[in-house]
Order: C-alpha cells, then sequence, then structure tokens
C-alpha cells in the first residue's frame, strides 16, 4: 500500500488528490508542520530534504521507491494507476504543459502573495498588489483556457486536480475578477468525491 506523508498546503493537497482519485489503495500520514515534524529525524529519513509531500511505495519499479515533488508524486501515481491522464497522446501532452503551467507558475505565485501578505518583515501594499496581480495573471490565462474546454486538458485530469488547492485557497479574488470559466471549473471540480476526499485528508 502507498503511503503519503503531507500537510494542508498546496503540495500536500494537489497529491493526495490524485491518490483520491486514482483508485489506488494509500494511507496518508498527516504532519504537523507548525510543530515540526517535518524536521524530525524519523520523517528525514524519507525525505532528507525536510519537506511535504513525500510518497512511499512498497512495491515500486525494482523494488521500494520513495519519491518528492509533488507533480512527480503525482505523474507516478497516474502512472501506476493507469488513470489521472487524458486517453489520446495529444491529450497527455496538454495535461502536462498545463500540469507544469500550475506547478511553475500559479502555485508559486500564490505562495509569494500569501508570503507578501503574512510572512515578510514589512508589509509593502505595492508588492502585495504586484504579487497578487501576478498571480491573477495565471489564473486569467486559466480562465481562456477553461472557456474553450471543460477541463484544462479537455478530459478532467492532473492538472486540474494541481491547480484546484490554488484556486480553492484563492476562490475570492477568483470571483473578484469574474473569472466565471474558472468559477464554473471550481464548481465541477469541488463536486468531484475525490476531490474532496483528498482536500479533507490534507486539512
Amino acid at each position: 500500500m502507498l503511503e503519503l506523508y503531507t500537510a494542508g498546503t498546496h503540495n500536500g493537497i494537489r497529491a493526495n488528490i490524485a491518490l483520491a482519485e486514482s483508485g489506488l489503495g494509500y494511507k496518508v500520514t498527516k504532519l504537523n508542520l507548525s510543530a515540526g515534524d517535518q524536521r524530525q529525524p524519523a520523517y528525514l529519513a524519507i525525505n532528507p530534504a525536510g519537506r511535504i509531500p513525500a510518497l512511499v511505495d512498497p512495491t515500486g519499479p525494482g523494488g521500494p521507491t520513495t519519491l518528492s515533488q509533488s507533480g512527480a508524486i503525482m505523474m507516478y501515481v497516474a502512472n501506476k494507476s493507469g488513470k489521472l491522464w487524458p486517453a489520446s497522446d495529444s491529450g497527455k501532452i496538454a495535461a502536462l504543459q498545463w500540469l507544469m503551467f500550475t506547478c511553475t507558475d500559479a502555485a508559486p505565485w500564490s505562495g509569494v502573495y500569501q508570503q507578501s501578505m503574512m510572512m515578510m518583515p514589512e508589509k509593502v501594499e505595492a508588492n502585495i498588489e504586484y504579487t497578487k496581480q501576478r498571480l491573477m495573471r495565471w489564473f486569467g490565462e486559466a480562465d481562456v483556457q477553461l472557456g474553450k474546454t471543460q477541463f484544462l486538458a479537455g478530459e478532467v485530469s492532473l492538472p486540474d486536480f494541481a491547480l484546484f488547492p490554488v484556486a480553492n485557497q484563492r476562490k475570492a479574488l477568483i470571483e473578484e475578477a469574474g473569472l466565471k470559466n474558472v468559477l464554473r471549473w471550481w464548481n465541477q471540480m469541488s463536486a468531484r468525491p475525490g476531490v474532496q476526499k483528498g482536500l479533507s485528508e490534507s486539512t
């Protein structure tokens, strides 16, 4: 059985949702990041970087496999389950593009926005506004795509599960910006049992 070490961050939630949607057997170990669980020797033995998520597969290719990085975990789960990717090669290419969009553009800027509001020593309004506008640029791109397709890569797949935790946290900003296609997509995603299960297990 797969074991996911996670917490209620974008990265942790998206890996958890992928597992919940995959149909694979798994269990969740939730770490308390505020208490420093990720820095304890037992966890550092699994992921020396001390970050979440991490996935342990006792029956991985060639033997027990340990993996970190949420995007890599999502792709591993998709390949192991035979699910979560679109059926066609062109769909898989589109899904990979939008998965990278989420992991390298949308999610990091959401994190920077959070830090600019909550964690930076000096909370400069101009900096907060700048990071907000950068974040909304990525949601704007997703809105254009979702005006053409029901899901980011045409059919529901990895990038949708990756973007959902970010959109879920920033729903008020999305509503404020009037991004109707993202909101339509959010309603569809939030109604999925797998999404609900993955979200509840991590948070």
